[in-house]
């Protein structure tokens, strides 16, 4: 499966059509949309709680750069390896080379959006490393060989039936409807390689930087298993996911289950920082936590700051319309979504990405639902600010006379009524009942939907008519 984010309205299109890709979509996103809701209802001041979040995120990116260095010197000071990883390249070879050094072969990972966003399972690959993903959603899709569809709950597009029809095919599964015997057949498989792992590899949900502690939280025990049993863990995660101290952490990790999947804490609330003690009976041999850049501090230095308090929680998508409609791969990247239109233009440039600020509707939602209030809705007009300056000379020529039309009382009521005209006359030529094809640069409307009729008398010839007086 290409993702590619500039192919967002074929995408759409297609998966409009995908009648089982809209009945799951509408269960999962309405459910954990749902669960959210009623969970913070429960809570005396959920909006108090909602900017404590806010002010501990955006502490932390005041003093980034110092916390990431706290963070290395006091994880380093418990016997653990800290590297910086300026991009997706340097991160994975940084990795191959640990691998190579330690004589690695065969490992485990728990659920990481950063090593999505670096694409280290094939290069990991192109190496003779063999890696298989433990989290059950991420699983399936490893199995299924495309890619997570949702921040938090990556086969978010798939039904069960079509679950149970992979784990037919792939894992040679006997026919079952039932959830439980595909989770436990899932289960026995991955026992199995947890047992047999030279290394395991995870992501981060924080860093706190006082103590140099890394934390994973997750429902399943796979991240305990991947980071705790092979002898050598590896983490990757990206430098935004700095918080100062452990009072900031005991924050976010009340907002982030509530709002990602609707629960007020994570079955499991995983903690590491650094290679097991000597009176220690389990952890790995080796700790190793690679900093990722990747363009986060472009970000940083930019006007969208903001945009990296993101605790990666998903609500933003499962409360979108657009997203509910469209699902994840319609946005062609890792992060999809309301704050995947965001991240992912700023990440890989806006012009490899230029459709997705366009794929809102700005109702606002998005901002509703963050558990630490960042305005996407205002981030996403930026963007497209932005696109629209490096847009060609016709281009801002035809928007500075649109603009100048619609600002002027007279052109804009001349062009009201020679528009209204053409087009009644039109429909009386065709007989059609809507205008379904207009000629270029308006093609760009009646391509994905028809053109409206005027209406026979506009508002300001009704005005005149009936309150002039």
């Amino acid at each position: 499966m290409e993702l590619n984010p500039n192919k967002f309205m074929e995408s759409a299109v297609i998966a409009i059509e995908d009648i089982r890709l809209q009945t799951a979509l509408e269960r999962a996103t309405n459910n954990a949309d749902g669960r959210r809701r009623t969970v913070f209802a429960e809570l005396d001041d959920a909006q108090a709680l909602r900017q404590q979040g806010r002010g501990a995120k955006l502490r932390a990116l005041a003093d980034l750069p110092d916390l990431l260095e706290q963070m290395e010197r006091n994880v380093t000071a418990k016997g653990g390896h800290v590297l910086w990883a300026a991009d997706a390249d340097e991160a994975n070879q940084l990795i191959v080379d640990i691998c190579k050094q330690h004589n690695l072969k065969r490992g485990v990972k728990s659920k990481s959006m950063a090593t999505e966003e670096i694409g280290l399972l094939p290069f990991l690959e192109a190496n003779g490393i063999q890696m298989v993903e433990t989290d059950l959603g991420e699983y399936i899709v490893q199995i299924d060989h495309s890619h997570p569809s949702h921040i938090v709950m990556p086969v978010m597009h798939m039904t069960k039936d079509q679950v149970r029809d992979l784990f037919m095919e792939k894992l040679g599964m006997p026919y079952t409807d039932e959830a439980e015997d595909m989770t436990r057949l899932a289960r026995t498989i991955l026992r199995e390689e947890f047992l047999n792992a030279d290394f395991g590899m995870s992501g981060g949900n924080f860093m706190i930087a006082e103590t140099g502690t890394v934390v994973i939280v997750t429902n399943e025990g796979n991240g305990r298993l991947s980071t705790g049993v092979p002898p050598v863990h590896i983490a990757v995660v990206g430098i935004e996911k700095m918080v100062p101290t452990w009072e900031d952490f005991a924050t976010l990790v009340q907002l982030l289950p509530r709002s990602g999947t609707g629960q007020r804490m994570t079955v499991y609330v995983n903690m590491f920082n650094g290679p097991a003690r000597a009176d220690e009976p389990d952890g790995p041999e080796e700790f190793y936590l690679v900093l990722l850049d990747n363009g986060r501090s472009n970000i940083y230095a930019s006007e969208y700051t903001e945009a990296l308090a993101c605790i990666r929680c998903g609500a933003c998508l499962n409360a979108c319309p657009v997203y509910q409609t469209v699902g994840g791969h319609s946005y062609g990247s890792v992060y999809s979504g309301p704050i995947g239109a965001i991240i992912t233009p700023l990440l890989q440039g806006k012009e490899n990405a230029a459709a997705l600020p366009f794929a809102s509707s700005l109702c606002g939602a998005c901002k509703a639902a963050c558990p630490v209030d960042i305005n996407i809705p205002d981030m996403l007009l930026m963007l497209r600010r932005d696109l629209e300056q490096e847009q060609d000379a016709i281009w801002r020529l035809g928007m500075k006379a649109w603009q100048f039309g619609n600002t002027h009382p007279l052109l804009f009521e001349v062009g009201g009524m020679v528009a209204g005209a053409a087009s009644r006359a039109f429909l009386a030529a065709t007989g059609a009942d809507s205008i379904n094809v207009l000629p270029y640069p308006l093609s760009g409307w009646t391509q994905y939907r028809d053109f409206p009729t005027f209406a026979p008398q506009s508002f300001h010839e009704w005005w005149r008519e009936n309150k002039g007086s």
